[in-house]
């Protein structure tokens, strides 16, 4: 594992800040797929919310086939670093769409996402529970803002037995028909380079919490470097990026923006290690 910080003594004071600060400051703002959890398992890449649904039974073999090309033709825009947000974020919206289209014609039972879940290859990073316990127990409110799909993420931290009171979910949730089978999605779309202010229709969350002005971000994308934009006040920000694919080519970029690098790092160790400092009363 490879930790790389740009300034380690602006984060240094930034992490004593928030000590400082004390518990009742804190928040935590997350990615889901790829950062709480894994990107490889056993060699092979993790699946995220939607490589489950795609991969699962319930979608047919043509409806798999026709999701894998979106793939092939998306993914490499969606990471490409010469690309500007503006000329992707019309094309993440094309991806998600039709997407989303596609799982809506193939009569997915609301009740079958417990099973799907269950024989799917996803796992949490090592250290997930110290995470979810940790803030659990110390009242921090934890804020999943994912570009997934919601119904699944909650499923799987239901399955851990993590889905604590204090998590709140922002993702795109499935839209089941009076019989449980799926039609839509609800809007708004989420997808990678839109998570900010437009898409949190329910910023009540953040007015709320609106004395918590210490935050840690935790991302693995450029996308999730505004999720914590609907915060009224921040007094301390500590944003920690997981660099999981195309290393090389992304570390300039990634050190630039996030304080925090973790390379190819499949454990929450450094962000179980810095709460476990902020959050102990000494």
């Amino acid at each position: 594992i490879t930790v790389r910080i740009k300034d380690p003594e602006r984060v240094a004071g930034i992490i004593r800040a928030m000590k400082e600060q004390g518990t009742h400051k804190l928040q935590v703002i997350s990615d889901f797929d790829m950062t709480l959890s894994r990107f490889g398992c056993n060699g092979r890449r993790c699946p995220t919310s939607h490589n489950i649904l795609d991969n699962s039974r319930v979608v047919s073999e043509e409806g798999r086939r026709q999701l894998k090309d979106l793939l092939h033709y998306y993914y490499p825009i969606e990471i490409d670093p010469k690309r500007t947000l503006e000329e992707k974020r019309p094309l993440m919206v094309e991806w998600w769409s039709k997407a989303h289209e596609l799982l809506s014609q193939q009569k997915i039972l609301k009740s079958d996402i417990p099973q799907i879940v269950r024989e799917s290859d996803v796992m949490l990073r090592d250290g997930f529970d110290e995470l979810f316990n940790r803030l659990h127990k110390y009242n921090v409110p934890l804020f999943i803002f994912s570009a997934g799909v919601g119904d699944i993420l909650e499923e799987i931290i239901r399955q851990a037995n993590v889905f604590h009171p204090n998590v709140n979910v922002v993702s795109n949730y499935m839209d089941f028909d009076d019989n449980g089978v799926l039609r839509r999605f609800k809007a708004p779309l989420i997808h990678t380079y839109n998570k900010n202010n437009s898409v949190l229709r329910d910023t009540e969350y953040f007015q709320q919490l609106s004395a918590r002005t210490s935050i840690i971000l935790l991302g693995d994308s450029m996308g999730d470097l505004t999720m914590a934009d609907g915060v009224p006040s921040v007094e301390n920000i500590l944003k920690i990026g997981f660099l999981n694919d195309k290393v090389e080519e992304q570390r300039e970029r990634y050190l630039d923006a996030y304080d925090v690098v973790l390379e190819s790092d499949e454990t929450l160790d450094v962000v179980n290690g810095i709460l476990r400092f902020v959050l102990t009363e000494t």
